[in-house]
C-alpha cells in the first residue's frame, strides 16, 4: 500500500501503547492517516506520538480506559473536536487470563467480556455516527482464532472474541448501507508483552509452531499489514468478514 493510501483519513486505535496496537498505529500513520492513540496510561503514548511525528506522520494522544463509558465518550468527543470526524476505528485493546473455567471467577468473566466485547461495541457506537454522516467508515475489530476454535483454557476470552465476531457481522449488515465496512482480523500467537509469558516456555512454543503450517509465529507487523489493507481503498467490498491471520492454524484445526 502506498504512503498516500490513507492520506487525510482520521483513525483511532485502542490499545496503542504496546504490541500489536503500536504496530497498527505506526502503519496507519505511515500510510497517511492521522492516528488517535488510545490507552489507559499516557506512558508510551507520548513517545509513540513523537516517533510518528518525527517520521513525518500525524498522531494525537487519547488517554482513556476503554471499559469506562464516561472516559470513552470524553476521548471520542475530544478527537472529534480536534479532527472533525473519524474514518477508521481499530478496536485492538484486549487481554486474556488463561485459567480453567472452574478457576475463573464471575468478576474475571465480567472483566474480560467488558474489555473484549462491550468496549468495542461502545467505541463503535461512539464513532459510527460520524462515519455514517459522511457515508464512509472502516471499523476493524481485532479478534482471535480462540473465538472460533476451542483452546484448552481461557473460556471467557474465547467467548468475548466469538461475540466480537458476531458483533462484526451484525454491524456490517446494519451499517453497510451507510457506507461503512466492519471486519474482524483473528490472529494466532503473536509475540507481544501479553503473550511473552506462555511463549517463553519452550514446550508451549514448540507446540504452537507444530500446529502452524507456515512454521513461524506471527508478528505485530503481520497484523498491522492486514489492518492497513482492510482500512484501505481497495477493500471497499470486504464487509462482515472474519479473516484468520494464523499461518494456517485454523485450516489445520489441531492443538497438541
Amino acid at each position: 500500500m502506498s504512503a498516500a493510501a490513507l492520506q487525510g483519513r482520521k483513525a483511532i486505535v485502542t490499545g496503542a501503547s504496546r504490541g500489536i496496537g503500536t504496530a497498527i498505529a505506526r502503519r496507519l500513520a505511515s500510510d497517511g492517516a492521522h492516528v488517535g492513540l488510545v490507552a489507559r496510561s499516557e506512558d508510551g503514548l507520548q513517545a509513540l506520538a513523537s516517533e510518528i511525528v518525527s517520521a513525518g506522520g500525524s498522531a494525537s494522544v487519547l488517554v482513556a480506559d476503554i471499559t469506562d463509558p464516561t472516559a470513552s465518550e470524553a476521548a471520542v468527543a475530544s478527537f472529534l473536536r480536534a479532527q472533525g470526524h473519524v474514518d477508521i476505528l481499530v478496536n485492538n485493546a484486549g487481554g486474556n487470563v488463561r485459567t480453567p473455567t472452574d478457576e475463573t471467577s464471575l468478576e474475571l468473566w465480567n472483566d474480560l467480556l467488558r474489555l473484549g466485547l462491550t468496549a468495542p461495541f461502545h467505541w463503535a457506537s461512539l464513532c459510527g455516527p460520524s462515519m455514517r454522516e459522511r457515508r464512509y467508515g472502516r471499523i476493524v475489530n481485532i479478534g482471535s482464532v480462540a473465538g472460533a476454535t476451542a483452546l484448552p483454557t481461557g473460556a471467557a476470552y474465547a467467548a468475548a472474541k466469538a461475540g466480537l465476531a458476531q458483533l462484526t457481522r451484525n454491524l456490517a449488515r446494519e451499517w453497510g448501507p451507510d457506507g461503512l465496512t466492519v471486519n474482524l482480523i483473528a490472529p494466532w500467537y503473536v509475540p507481544t508483552p501479553l503473550t511473552e509469558g506462555v511463549l517463553s516456555e519452550p514446550s508451549f512454543r514448540e507446540a504452537v509452531l507444530a500446529c502452524t503450517p507456515t512454521g513461524r509465529l506471527g508478528t505485530p507487523a503481520d497484523v498491522a499489514s492486514a489492518v492497513a489493507f482492510v482500512c484501505g481503498p481497495e477493500s471497499g467490498w470486504l464487509n462482515g468478514a472474519t479473516i484468520p491471520l494464523d499461518g494456517g492454524f485454523s485450516a489445520a484445526s489441531f492443538f497438541p
